[in-house]
């Protein structure tokens, strides 16, 4: 693994698509000018103090810190939800990073105990949806998908810090990566089937990854994975007590030398809840098809399969349905770029033909919980509805060049 030392004491500009600046914090700065300026910032823990690669949003700070570059999200109070521009910065700084010398490998992490990222900020694309403008969804949505391929294919390693809830889009950015570090308050998921979106950001590929039929249950049902439950299902690589993070992350960025997280971990929870579902679960999920699964689990008639219908009963239906076919798809071409091209398809169309502004009005505009799914019943959706869903688009095919 390349080492590297921190050049302190310059403040240069750097070109790009908006200027950047170098900013050594804890040599340039001191006090409120440094928090200011980006060569401070606030971890989960505690604050940590370094070179700052600044890029003058205060949404996500990115940096190059020793010799590692830094994403920290910021937006604790949503939870750290992902914005398009907040995704737009991130690509620009790995784009920069990617063959910088300086940077031996990459560093992400939030700020705040509550969650590394709760999934995408959809507020807006609900406003705009609801107004016929369905490309700000699309552009987004787009945008996002690339992140996260980039982040997976990304040469050189990348270390994600995932405590409190990681969700939908923050699965897509700290569990595509190559090093994977989860603690005692991570609780991760994939719950866009309550909302009438599939499991996307390249989820299809991870839970199409997850032993036995573990990734349709995670799927349908939208099951919280606890540190050890991310492990056995391949959405994590490390445990490791969030107390010992913030010396971690300074040992990472001085030495450049991933080998120091396999000393760190340790095993939080022995034993994988999930594990213990396996027999019920590749059983009633074996059929691939929504209305066997449904079927499935009411013959059953176990406790947690009975759980896990009550669940799926109140998920749309149509996502259920191709949420299943997209991990399908994904064992079958198990690569990301396949995976998020696939997702986008159903993304792209689910303002209009889907039940995703339901799903939203439902649960974060009016907050009745009572979404108008578009089929009554699981039973309800035939399969040429999910090859619809799920056909080419054609010139609105996502493209990985912009």
């Amino acid at each position: 693994m390349p080492r590297c030392r921190s050049e302190p004491g310059a403040l240069a500009a750097i070109a790009g698509p908006t200027l950047c600046t170098l900013i050594v914090g804890r040599f340039g700065f001191g006090g409120a000018e440094a928090r200011q300026a980006g060569g401070f910032y606030r971890t989960p823990i505690g604050e940590i103090k370094g070179v700052g690669y600044y890029r003058g949003m205060t949404e996500v700070n990115c940096r190059i810190e020793g010799c590692a570059g830094r994403i920290t999200i910021n937006r604790p109070g949503a939870l750290n939800a992902l914005t398009w521009p907040m995704c737009k910065e991130i690509r620009s700084a790995l784009s920069f990073w990617a063959d910088d010398m300086r940077v031996a490998l990459v560093i992400i992490d939030a700020v705040g105990e509550r969650a590394f990222c709760a999934g995408g900020d959809i507020v807006k694309m609900y406003h705009t949806g609801t107004a016929g403008d369905v490309s700000y969804g699309r552009a987004f949505w787009a945008d996002q998908y690339r992140m996260d391929t980039e982040l997976a294919k990304f040469p050189k390693p990348i270390v994600s810090f995932l405590q409190g809830f990681t969700m939908g889009g923050g699965v897509g950015m700290g569990c595509h990566v190559s090093h994977r570090v989860v603690c005692e308050t991570s609780r991760i998921s994939m719950p866009e089937c309550k909302i009438g979106l599939i499991p996307d950001v390249g989820g299809s590929l991870l839970l199409a990854r997850a032993p036995g039929r573990l990734g349709e249950f995670l799927a349908l049902t939208a099951r919280r994975m606890g540190p050890e439950d991310a492990r056995y299902c391949g959405f994590a690589d490390y445990c490791i007590p969030a107390v010992e993070w913030p010396s971690l992350q300074q040992t990472l960025a001085k030495h450049g030398d991933c080998r120091v997280l396999e000393e760190a971990a340790s095993t939080l929870d022995p034993q994988s809840t999930l594990a213990g579902l396996r027999p019920m679960v590749d059983t009633v999920f074996a059929s691939g098809n929504l209305a066997g699964i449904s079927r499935a689990l009411r013959a059953d008639g176990s406790p947690d399969a009975l759980e896990a219908l009550e669940i799926m009963e109140t998920h749309a239906p149509l996502a259920m349905a191709c949420a299943l076919e997209l991990i399908a798809r994904a064992r079958i071409h198990d690569d990301i770029q396949s995976a998020v091209q696939n997702e986008y398809r159903f993304s792209a169309r689910s303002m209009e033909q889907g039940d995703f502004l339901e799903g939203i009005r439902a649960t974060l505009i009016d907050k009745d919980s009572r979404p108008r799914w578009k089929h009554s019943s699981m039973q309800a959706v035939s399969p040429d509805e999910v090859a619809t869903m799920l056909s080419p688009l054609g010139e609105g095919e996502l493209s990985f060049c912009s």
